[in-house]
């Protein structure tokens, strides 16, 4: 069955952008763009730029054969490779990625023209998204997520990108009312910048029957979840401001607890080390990445999803989590006030050991039906997501 007729036509630069090496790395973005292509009349082609060193070693080699054009998500897929520092050439990577897209975005906008250029991620493509722009001589978008303006803007010549990034866009677009807030405080027109909130999967993520449930994740990842415990559950990169290392601080105030940490980062190592310091490690399970088709079941067995994150824009992992039927323990990080406007989806606590123990006796102490929880997200979609985007495109374009 054919899709609405297509009558504009957007290039969406995402350095975030799933491939055959990180098939869930920006699945967030894929999933919004993928609903603006299929349901609306926005025709969406990506380029999603792939930093590589000047020897592609270790994870990068990888990284490296997955820079293959195609067709995923229903979306057309350019994947052109850029030369990047790992870690220390952050400024250097607007530029870079500009270098390599004008050639590639010239040519397709001559073969069938764009209206529109997007930005999927602040840092670097905001900045790389205006130079593409420039050079095709058309208006652009960009959007932020939460640690692309919270990490890079406080660093004075991310600041400055920026700034100047914002300033130059025809509109600019963040997660939650909160991260606006946040990129007004940091010197952008706050009347500039609308709020374009996630999508989500209810068929995906939804309350699964308790019967069996926790059987069947003891089984699958071979832990030993007793009847009695009180199951936790982390999902999230292994870096520190996430703060898993907080949680399983808080285990040893949390009798009878255990702990499944979902995600892959740099932290790891650190965090089993810790486990073992606080003698927890009996309690504290590694997962790894997992596929979004094996996280409703953790969401749905768990009693509690515990994320004391430093900063966030609106986190996945709590939408997915309450979809589940699924509280959460969090901090007041991010759009964590405009998420949590009912105690049935839980408590914001304070981003220290105690107050997370605390939240956690508190939520796991009095049981919430799970369809009263995931009453908190149920205006969440990716049908509304991608219809959103598209009345926001139109705003700064016209619909013809």
């Amino acid at each position: 069955m054919s899709g609405p007729v297509k009558t504009r036509r957007v290039l969406s630069l995402s350095t975030l952008f799933p491939n055959a090496a990180q098939p869930r790395f920006g699945i967030f973005v894929a999933k919004s763009l993928e609903a603006l292509q299929r349901d609306t009349h926005w025709e969406t082609v990506v380029i999603n730029p792939i930093g590589l060193p000047p020897i592609a070693f270790g994870r990068y080699r990888s990284i490296a054969q997955a820079a293959q054009d195609g067709r995923d998500f229903g979306l057309e897929v350019h994947r052109p490779t850029f030369s990047l520092i790992p870690r220390v050439g952050g400024r250097l990577n607007p530029r870079a990625i500009a270098r390599t897209v004008i050639p590639l975005a010239r040519r397709l906008h001559a073969e069938q023209p764009f209206d529109l250029v997007d930005a999927q991620f602040f840092y670097p493509d905001g900045p790389a998204a205006m130079m593409v722009a420039d050079a095709l001589d058309l208006p652009f978008s960009v959007k932020a997520r939460g640690a692309d303006v919270h990490y890079w803007g406080a660093r004075s010549y991310g600041r400055t990108a920026l700034l100047e990034t914002a300033n130059q866009a025809a509109g600019v677009l963040a997660v939650c009312e909160a991260l606006a807030d946040d990129m007004a405080t940091l010197g952008m027109d706050r009347s500039k910048i609308a709020v374009h909130y996630t999508g989500l999967d209810h068929d995906l993520f939804r309350p699964l029957d308790h019967v069996g449930l926790r059987e069947r994740v003891a089984s699958n990842f071979g832990i030993p979840i007793a009847r009695d415990d009180t199951l936790l559950l982390t999902v999230g990169a292994l870096i520190e401001r996430k703060g898993q290392a907080l949680v399983i601080k808080a285990m040893g105030g949390v009798p009878g607890a255990r702990l499944l940490l979902v995600g892959r980062g740099d932290d790891r190592n650190c965090l089993a080390k810790l486990a073992q310091e606080c003698g927890v490690a009996d309690r504290v399970h590694f997962l790894g990445s997992l596929d979004p088709s094996t996280l409703p079941p953790l969401y749905s067995a768990a009693d509690a999803m515990v994320l004391p994150s430093a900063s966030e824009g609106l986190a996945n992992a709590w939408i997915e989590s309450l979809a589940c039927g699924t509280p959460l323990v969090i901090t007041d990080a991010g759009g964590a006030r405009e998420l949590l406007r009912s105690a049935d989806a839980g408590v914001i606590v304070s981003r220290t050991v105690r107050g997370i123990a605390e939240g956690i006796r508190q939520v796991t102490g009095h049981p919430r039906p799970a369809e009263a929880v995931a009453k908190a997200v149920e205006a969440f979609s990716w049908e509304a997501n991608g219809a959103s985007l598209a009345a926001y495109y139109d705003g700064l374009v016209g619909k013809p």
